[in-house]
């Protein structure tokens, strides 16, 4: 445990703020590049595996084991040794890839990686007049943004985003953010192309991702096979922690499942903050906690989780499950229960004798949030 410092010698020598923001931008860098170094590492074996997988069907050798069965099997086999980031799903994404992207070598003899598109979208020009495809280093984006953007149907649009994506310097919130808004077709009606587009390289302060963050990529974590918690926020594990502890000693009924559980939906991933049990009402309870003031998209995420807790996490005869929000604020904190596919008269009748009501948790809540001001969790470098 380290001891705090004498601040009124540190922080009165000449330029010490200096030494300490250049340190620190120094380490944040050499983060990132190590980042990017995995994840280039990891996007070039993922189309390598998938290259040897298409290689291995178009042999015959697969004449046994079709389509999806051989995905399975190979999946099989390699989580064994690999862990589960070789499930068949991930395995179909990497033959996916290399059935997407192609490497080149350029007249030079360096290698480009890109998005096989038609000769004829090859030379389509810019408004600016360049082409709109500029040549790029093998592997210069993490796989977590080559899997957004395989959903990308269109190729001459995928090869648009990976493009602007390179050249912005955007972070993985920020590609999903412009592809679910179709920013590519923006670009296409627009009348000032070159000023969106400019527009769009911009990073808003809600895109951009600190080092840890993007270390804890959760397919560079499967990569690595590394546990699921790692590195967590020390303010949101210090709360969800405390909650816990309190639900579990208020003698309502609850049994832990799981804290920071993994789940992955599509192409995406989540992490459920706090997966309960209630044995009276004997269904799964579901808490997301929030650092912030309560938006709709807190309860569409929460709905989301919900759908995937009743299609793959329920136990036949138990009940629906439920969710609760908590929304710690600054100053305040929002509980709201989610009651998913629950009508409303059953919730009130059944479910909300059982659990704690929303004024008691948003007390335990603030007392948490007040106790945490007094005593700040010690930081943690992560798990292993």
């Amino acid at each position: 445990m380290t001891t705090e410092p004498n601040r009124a010698d540190t922080g009165a020598s000449v330029g010490y703020g200096d030494l300490v923001s250049g340190i620190a931008g120094l380490l944040e860098a050499a983060r990132r590049a190590a980042t990017r170094s995995v994840n280039s590492m990891l996007a070039a074996s993922y189309w390598e595996i998938g290259r040897r997988i298409v290689e291995f069907e178009q042999r015959g050798e697969a004449r046994a084991i079709y389509g999806k069965e051989l995905l399975v099997r190979l999946g099989y086999d390699l989580s064994k040794s690999y862990g589960r980031g070789f499930a068949w799903r991930n395995l179909y994404q990497m033959r996916t890839f290399y059935l997407g992207w192609e490497i080149l070598q350029t007249p030079s003899a360096k290698f480009e990686f890109r998005v096989k598109i038609s000769a004829e979208s090859l030379i389509r020009q810019t408004p600016s007049g360049q082409s709109g495809l500029m040549p790029v280093e093998a592997f210069p984006l993490s796989w977590s943004q080559y899997v957004r953007l395989m959903s990308v149907k269109h190729p001459e649009a995928r090869a648009f985003y990976e493009v602007e994506a390179i050249r912005g310097g955007w972070s993985v919130r920020q590609l999903d953010r412009q592809i679910s808004t179709q920013f590519f077709e923006r670009v296409l009606r627009s009348k000032q192309p070159e000023a969106l587009i400019a527009r769009g390289r911009t990073t808003r302060e809600l895109d951009s991702e600190p080092a840890a963050a993007e270390i804890r990529d959760p397919y560079l974590l499967e990569f690595l096979d590394l546990k699921d918690e790692y590195g967590e926020g020390d303010l949101e594990d210090a709360l969800i922690r405390n909650l816990e502890r309190f639900l579990l000693e208020l003698g309502a009924g609850f049994t832990f499942v799981a804290r920071q559980k993994r789940i992955r939906i599509g192409d995406s991933w989540f992490r459920i903050d706090l997966l309960l049990y209630h044995r009276g009402l004997r269904c799964l309870v579901i808490i997301d906690l929030k650092t912030g003031a309560f938006t709709h998209a807190d309860a569409g995420q929460m709905n989301l989780y919900l759908n995937y807790a009743r299609e793959r996490l329920m136990m036949p005869g138990e009940a629906e499950p439920v969710g609760i929000i908590l929304c710690a604020d600054k100053d305040e904190a929002v509980v709201r229960y989610a009651t998913g596919g629950i009508a409303a008269r059953v919730f009130a009748s059944q479910y909300l004798t059982n659990l704690p009501d929303a004024e008691t948790l948003r007390a335990q809540i603030m007392n948490t949030q007040r106790a945490i001001r007094l005593h700040p969790p010690t930081p943690r470098s992560g798990h292993t």
